[in-house]
């Protein structure tokens, strides 16, 4: 499940105590890191100031997750959401990220914040990653990247109507949140 981008199939961990934390601005370009992003990423702060956030998207990610993402905080949202990101190195660390717009005093959003956290594993391997290769494998087998991107839309759409619910809800029944001290 991977394209031309390294990836090693090794993974990393942090800490269940550490958080990882980024800011973009409205474009998604990085403008601040802290020192456990950095750490697990393998890069140095003048590595990723400035540089967009995708310099972390690993290939196994599935596109209609990000797009969903990033129209929620687009419309002035917060998101919870499993995400597998991808070292400079080539290994992976997956994550349970919590993203917010960041408003300025008017109200206006300036930009986004995400804090992420260890994801509980049983969670990862019983829900999140069958779903996400599931969504995945449609993205490939589509003759572009448009129909791949709603190939795997019309799968999590239905998965989640199904449910009756949003992502980020769907997400939050998987349990993380609750133990985690969200919501």
């Amino acid at each position: 499940m991977t394209s031309d981008v390294l990836t090693t199939g090794s993974e990393k961990f942090f800490k269940d105590d550490e958080i990882i934390v980024s800011k973009t601005n409205l474009k998604g370009r990085i403008t601040y890191a802290n020192r456990i992003f950095l750490d697990i990423a393998g890069y140095k702060e003048k590595d990723v100031i400035g540089q967009p956030h995708n310099l972390i998207r690993h290939p196994d990610m599935p596109r209609c997750i990000f797009k969903l993402l990033w129209d929620t905080v687009q419309e002035g949202k917060e998101i919870f959401a499993y995400v597998v990101n991808r070292c400079k190195n080539g290994d992976h660390y997956w994550v349970y990220a919590h993203v917010t717009p960041s408003f300025d005093n008017s109200g206006k959003v300036t930009g986004y914040h995400s804090n992420r956290r260890v994801p509980d594993r049983k969670v990862l391997d019983e829900s999140v990653i069958p779903l996400y290769r599931e969504l995945k494998t449609a993205e490939q087998k589509s003759e572009n990247r448009k129909q791949g991107l709603e190939a795997s839309q019309s799968i999590v759409s239905a998965f989640l109507a199904e449910k009756s619910m949003a992502y980020d809800e769907f997400v939050m029944t998987l349990g993380q949140g609750k133990r985690r001290g969200f919501r």
